[in-house]
């Protein structure tokens, strides 16, 4: 669902800059997610790309730049006050509460927003992820890699976001699971409309999928266009989706 190009930023950073120690790692990151847009992050190992999902929520912090979610400026909040204003992050590694059960994770993630439309919120998401239903009384650490990273999206959604952020939803998954994982994404946008930052290696998945993406290359994005333009371009499919580095 894309929201146009004259559609004021959701998400807008400008000049932002983040450190580990004395190690730079985003170098002056400019870019803007409009509501009802799907825009994804590709880039190799160590571009930085999780470090920039990591920085929007405050950790690490920006050291120069700004951040703006829905007109606030969000650059110095703490994390908890960021996702209060209506952002969600399914984090690298899924990162579920493994000794709590699918249901236990999902009421954590209802808390965000004080949980007032929890049974509402349940019997939307069982729908979303059947599985889940299935396996609502069982530990999350049980769950298989794909019903984790299932329950992660499922734990994001359950605070309404206005904007999700997606980090490496097809790591170590097997092609049928990233398959059903993509299309919950795009149904979710087409359906409800729901904004998504979408940071993946799987470059074909996340071109495929996204209205707009960017190229992200030691801290700094370089190359930038709609998704299906970036997968048809020869220096992106000989660097991400043919062998390259």
């Amino acid at each position: 669902m894309n929201s146009g190009p004259a559609a004021k930023p959701l998400l807008s950073l400008r000049g932002v800059t983040a450190y580990y120690g004395a190690i730079i790692a985003l170098r002056g990151v400019d870019l803007d997610i409009r509501e009802g847009e799907i825009v994804t992050l590709i880039g190799a190992n160590g571009a930085g790309k999780t470090t920039l999902m990591m920085t929007i929520f405050g950790n690490p912090r920006a050291r120069d730049g700004e951040i703006r979610f829905a007109g606030e400026d969000i650059t110095r909040l703490d994390t908890h006050k960021i996702a209060r204003l209506g952002l969600a992050q399914s984090p690298e590694g899924r990162r579920i509460f493994p000794r709590m059960s699918v249901y236990e994770n999902l009421q954590m993630g209802a808390g965000v927003d004080g949980g007032g439309h929890f049974s509402e919120d349940l019997e939307r998401i069982f729908a979303i992820f059947p599985r889940l239903k299935e396996r609502a009384g069982q530990r999350g650490g049980t769950l298989s890699g794909g019903e984790q990273q299932m329950l992660a999206i499922a734990r994001a959604l359950m605070s309404r976001p206005r904007l999700l952020l997606l980090d490496e939803p097809s790591l170590g998954l097997a092609p049928l699971v990233v398959k059903q994982i993509f299309e919950v994404v795009r149904d979710l946008n087409r359906r409800e409309g729901l904004t998504v930052f979408l940071v993946e290696q799987n470059a074909f998945h996340a071109l495929s999928l996204a209205d707009r993406a960017h190229v992200m290359v030691n801290g700094a994005i370089t190359l930038s266009g709609a998704g299906r333009e970036l997968l048809a371009r020869p220096e992106v499919r000989a660097a991400y989706l043919e062998g390259g580095a």
